[in-house]
């Protein structure tokens, strides 16, 4: 028996060799499948791919912000059989990603994955299973494998999903038959942004830390918990360690926080980004930012259980120690809900709008946080002369709050407006948007300098020179908006924030950025730039795309590039998030070769699909250069610099201009 063994090893590996020849840069891997019978209705499926040199499979569990997952569909699991425990995998690498900023996790050479089954159904003898994967080398292929497995060994009878002969003849028109398409891969695709920088984001969370010490929840405790830590103690030098300890506490009870949502990416990866696109849940997160600002202007307020306080402070008179210590700390994270609450929602929104992992983001701001609440707390058990500088607690902490309230209500409109761009509402046009933060930032100017008040405001006094100081800040950027919104000035310093300058309540020259002639669908703007042979710039873009903004309001509008746009390149601006319906006669179910069939019903849904199926991709922003003959004219870039930029388009200008005189 176990020369037989041997012998089916030794073969396995002879005909896997074979395959191996197979692997060109076009098809870098190449799959295989076993099944191993374990009983009457249990089985071990095992999925192998053979990865060429130089390339490599990210696993199912790499962090979110690089590349994508890669993920198994099991048809018919729950129906016709139940998976038993996760899909395991073979050993693989983690490496920190310069460009993407995370830690990634990938095969070389070999992977391998098993899932045990039981049948449900012991009638059932085949079943299939769909692998979407990247293999990546300088670019990243996203790639669908499907496996058609037989149970018994007596060969699998594939059910053909019949398409209509029109969704047919539509899903072909969606194939382009690119040119020099081996340029796309050759440097792979230039993006100098990456993603979010998670030190930007520990920056935000650090501040908004900050922010909330000052807050009438916080500040009075300062002073406080110092004086409790150096003068329970005899010993200075123990005093000054468990204020450090708890300061410590602090920093890891915000950390822990944001655990639960590694939960959510486990689950699904793409729970949490769906919130720039999803209408919905940008309408949810409107509702709750504005819950948040009424609370601060004290309205009402936001507090967790008042016995969730008390059991903690009574725990950490009982424990002691350093267990005491950190019951100490979560008190305080418990009674100072009600002002970092709203902030920490804050801080959320803004993670869940930046690119990149949500909850790498989300981790790094908590940290931030938390070490900026901490901090005070360490320096002033060390240094407690220093808490004769501090000022006394009053009026302006609510003055604080009251701003933080005007912040998150400009922030919560940011989320309408998401919602209105993808679902093409039409209400909140550019010059509605900018014109309801004129208003805002109008109130708190006339707040600041006290010509009203709220609530929870004490008695009238003589305003502070910090309070008339921010109230002129706040008025210099009232001015700024207000040029904006009569296009006095283009507001660069929010990019990407407002909606673009084309989605405008005066009609434009046309719905394209910066007033720019483009085509919205590929087969017109084709034709155009054939008749006036031109070379293309393909846009793949997105309504809720902030760095999409931020190069059409920062790079496009460049001197030196624009005019490129305007009279050199036939511009068609491809929308991937659009939500629109496509007309009854246009709506089709697509194919892809792995047999998975998917519902083309939006204008984002055909675009999308459009842009992955011919040129490997699906991120925005992405730029393909092309000859009206559809040759590829120089590598896509992303999200890059004006000199970059410039150069790139320059470069594709020349290419076609040579092939022009050839």
């Amino acid at each position: 028996m176990a020369y037989i063994r041997l012998l089916v090893l030794f073969l396995g590996l002879f005909f896997i060799n074979l395959t191996a020849f197979a692997q060109t840069d076009e098809n870098p891997a190449v799959w295989s499948h076993e099944v191993n019978k374990l009983s009457d209705t249990e089985y071990e499926l095992v999925f192998k791919a053979k990865i060429m040199d130089g390339w490599h499979i990210y696993s199912q569990y790499t962090d979110e912000g690089g590349s994508l997952p890669s993920e198994f569909t099991f048809e018919k699991a729950g129906e016709h059989y139940e998976l038993v425990g996760k899909t395991e995998e073979s050993e693989t690498i983690i490496e920190y990603s310069d460009i993407f900023e995370v830690d990634e996790t990938f095969f070389k050479e070999e992977a391998i994955f098993t899932q045990k089954i039981k049948l449900l159904d012991p009638e059932v003898n085949q079943i299939s299973v769909n692998l979407f994967y990247q293999i990546c080398k300088e670019v990243c292929l996203p790639v669908d494998e499907y496996f058609q497995i037989s149970l018994d060994g007596s060969g699998f009878v594939a059910e053909e999903t019949a398409l209509d002969e029109r969704s047919v003849a539509l899903g072909e028109s969606l194939k382009v038959d690119l040119k020099n398409k081996n340029l796309l891969n050759q440097n792979g695709v230039t993006d100098s942004e990456g993603k979010s920088n998670l030190w930007v984001i520990f920056g935000l969370g650090f501040i908004g830390g900050l922010i909330a010490l000052l807050t009438p929840c916080v500040f009075p405790m300062i002073p406080l918990t110092v004086s409790f830590f150096t003068k329970q103690t005899k010993n200075k030098s123990k005093g000054i360690a468990n204020a450090i300890l708890y300061g410590f506490f602090i920093v890891l009870i915000y950390f822990l926080l944001s655990l639960p949502f590694h939960l959510f990416n486990s689950v699904d990866s793409q729970i949490l980004n769906t919130i720039a696109t999803n209408i919905w849940l940008n309408v949810f997160f409107f509702i709750i930012f504005v819950f948040f600002a009424f609370s601060f202007f004290g309205y009402y307020e936001l507090t967790l259980p008042s016995s969730w306080a008390n059991k903690m402070d009574s725990a950490s008179s009982k424990v002691g120690g350093g267990l005491g210590i950190f019951f100490m700390a979560l008190t305080l994270a418990i009674v100072s809900f009600s002002c970092t609450g709203p902030i920490l929602g804050g801080l959320l929104g803004s993670t869940t709008l930046a690119e990149g992992n949500v909850a790498t983001n989300l981790t790094s701001g908590m940290v931030g946080f938390g070490l900026a609440l901490a901090l005070p707390f360490a320096l002033f058990a060390m240094f407690p002369a220093w808490l004769n500088s501090l000022p006394k607690s009053g009026g302006w902490m609510t003055t604080v709050k009251v701003v933080l309230g005007f912040l998150e209500l400009a922030l919560a409109f940011k989320f309408l407006s998401n919602a209105d761009l993808v679902g093409n509402w039409g209400i909140f046009k550019r010059e509605i948007f900018v014109g309801i933060w004129v208003v805002l930032f109008v109130l708190m100017t006339l707040y600041l300098f006290g010509i009203f008040r709220f609530p929870h405001d004490g008695p009238k006094k003589k305003l502070s020179s910090t309070r008339k100081a921010i109230g002129l800040v706040s008025f210099a950027f009232t001015v700024y908006l207000v040029l904006g919104l009569f296009n006095i000035t283009q507001l660069k310093l929010l990019s990407g924030f407002p909606p673009p300058s084309f989605y405008s309540v005066v009609e434009t020259e046309s719905d394209c950025p910066l007033g720019l002639d483009c085509y919205k669908d590929f087969e017109e703007g084709v034709a155009y730039a054939q008749k006036v042979n031109k070379p293309i710039l393909l846009d793949f873009t997105g309504w809720a795309c902030v760095n999409c903004r931020k190069m059409e309001e920062n790079v496009w509008s460049d001197s030196n590039i624009y005019p490129i746009l305007k009279e050199d390149y036939v511009l068609i601006s491809l929308y991937v998030d659009d939500r629109k319906e496509l007309p009854e006669s246009e709506k089709f179910d697509f194919k892809y070769d792995s047999g998975r069939v998917k519902p083309i019903e939006t204008i984002g849904q055909k675009w999308g699909t459009f842009q992955t199926i011919n040129f490997n991709a699906a991120s925005q922003p992405y730029y393909v250069l092309l000859s009206p003959n559809l040759e590829i004219l120089n590598e896509a870039v992303q999200y890059v610099d004006v000199e970059t930029y410039e150069k790139w388009l320059r470069s594709g200008l020349e290419k076609h201009h040579l092939s022009m005189n050839k």
